[in-house]
């Protein structure tokens, strides 16, 4: 097993993405990439700890690679906007990939280069590639939020459509 982080605006839209996937055992939303060792949300979301909101994945590299892993995070997020994500604002809304060795920091930077270079989206990427610190846990309610708040506005209206392009774009990954 394998490990990858992301951060692609709330934590709660790409946990959702992420654990629809083969290949995927665990995903566990938290904070990384600050400054302050276990950062209670309330201080995370008041941009008080350079954290963001991330999605910790432990996952089988023989099922799905980390290149497919990354493919489907480039695609379900806007990787263009600085420190948000629609309607969320923040420096820990940011498109961010913590990297865990050197193998994802190359395949990361890469794909990044090739995206921006290939004119796909409408504007440069400002996703940050940095190498993984610490991650830490957000709190049990933020866990697997999706999957129990599926009635909620904004689940509806926000992480809904993110799982419906994953569908739509990635069926065959679907577990």
């Amino acid at each position: 097993m394998e490990k990858a982080t992301f951060g692609a605006g709330c934590f709660w839209c790409i946990d959702a993405v992420l654990r629809k996937l083969k290949g995927v055992d665990k995903v566990e939303s938290g904070f990384a990439g600050g400054f302050i060792k276990n950062p209670p949300y309330r201080e995370v979301v008041q941009g008080r700890t350079g954290h963001a909101e991330v999605a910790q994945v432990t996952f089988d590299s023989n099922v799905i690679s980390y290149k497919e892993l990354l493919e489907v995070f480039w695609q379900v997020h806007d990787p263009t906007t600085l420190n948000r994500q629609g309607a969320d604002v923040g420096e820990h809304y940011r498109s961010i990939i913590l990297t865990h060795n050197t193998d994802q920091e190359k395949i990361a930077k890469e794909m990044k280069l090739k995206l921006d270079a290939s004119g796909i989206f409408d504007d440069s990427i400002v996703t940050e590639i940095k190498p993984f610190e610490a991650f830490y846990p957000a709190e049990e309610v933020h866990q697997d939020f999706y999957t129990r708040n599926q009635g909620m506005p904004y689940c509806t209206f926000v992480i809904k459509p993110k799982v419906d392009k994953l569908k739509r774009l990635f069926a065959e990954k679907l577990s």
